[in-house]
């Protein structure tokens, strides 16, 4: 089987990677916009990484801006296998203190103004998302985040909302009720839009806060978040040292990469040219049957 290229989306306050060797800033292009900054090439050991900055050079992009299309787009053309995203969270628990990384499996989605889907528009498919993230490459970064010296929960809900605005008091009560364990703003349609890419995705959160269920306890604030995600940031990057050190040899290949191939409901004879140019990239292996 071919080998590891690690597909990194950086969140808030973890803008560049600064681990890889060879690195190169590649400007990459999509069929669907701008992705939210350059790609950042290189290797930690013998594993290629590809790192995109979430909100951009700057934080320029609120999480309802961020192009998650072009984001998954771009990382596919740069032949990532898999996805790890790095994502700032509120604790829901009283167990997931402000330091803990969270290595969630489940995920509830609350967004309501983006775009969902790369299909459409004559061309439909409908993909599993039972389990929106890829079971293997979520134990990888669990025990290379322990490795790396963090504090590790794994397994846990995270309801993404879409923002900008952090919850009130009665929907943080509402989104424990619920279920969810964590809160944040970018894990979808991120992962729906990685299933459609048939690229296994994983997400490493880094828990910044207690949101606002707390009601002794002031709301939230952004600067305080995002200086609890530059403290964590290194231990990030160590983290994607170790889970470069951690990964086989060879890369078995899973089932999440052939997902369109029961998920296309539209006949191939119906497959209209234009609609196949804008996904050469997300559908280039059926393409090339």
């Amino acid at each position: 089987m071919a080998g590891w290229h690690i597909g990194v989306i950086g969140g808030s306050g973890l803008y560049e990677l600064g681990a890889l060797e060879d690195a190169q800033v590649i400007p990459v292009g999509s069929a669907f916009g701008a992705p939210s900054s350059p790609v950042t090439m290189g290797r930690i050991g013998a594993v290629q990484f590809s790192f995109i900055a979430r909100h951009g050079e700057g934080h320029r992009f609120s999480p309802s801006e961020v192009n998650y299309r072009a984001n998954i787009d771009a990382l596919k053309r740069c032949g990532v296998t898999d996805v790890l995203a790095i994502n700032a969270i509120g604790s829901l628990r009283e167990e997931l203190a402000p330091g803990t990384f969270v290595v969630c499996d489940q995920i509830i989605d609350r967004t309501v103004a983006r775009e969902r889907s790369f299909f459409g528009e004559g061309l439909v498919a409908h993909v599993s998302l039972a389990d929106p993230v890829c079971g293997r490459l979520a134990g990888f970064a669990a025990r290379a985040a322990e490795a790396a010296g963090a504090s590790v929960h794994r397994g846990g809900t995270y309801v993404a909302i879409e923002g900008p605005q952090f919850s009130t008091r009665a929907e943080s009560h509402m989104f424990r009720a619920l279920g969810a364990d964590v809160i944040g703003m970018t894990a979808m349609p991120e992962a729906r839009l990685a299933r459609e890419a048939e690229l296994p995705y994983a997400v490493l959160g880094m828990v910044t806060d207690y949101d606002s269920w707390r009601d002794s306890e002031a709301g939230v604030e952004a600067d305080e978040i995002l200086a609890v995600m530059r403290r964590n940031a290194a231990l990030a990057r160590t983290t994607l040292v170790a889970l470069a050190d951690a990964l086989p040899a060879e890369r078995e290949a899973v089932d999440i990469e052939t997902v369109l191939d029961s998920a296309i409901v539209t006949p191939r004879a119906h497959w209209q040219p234009a609609r196949l140019v804008r996904l050469d990239a997300i559908m280039a292996r059926l393409l090339a049957q």
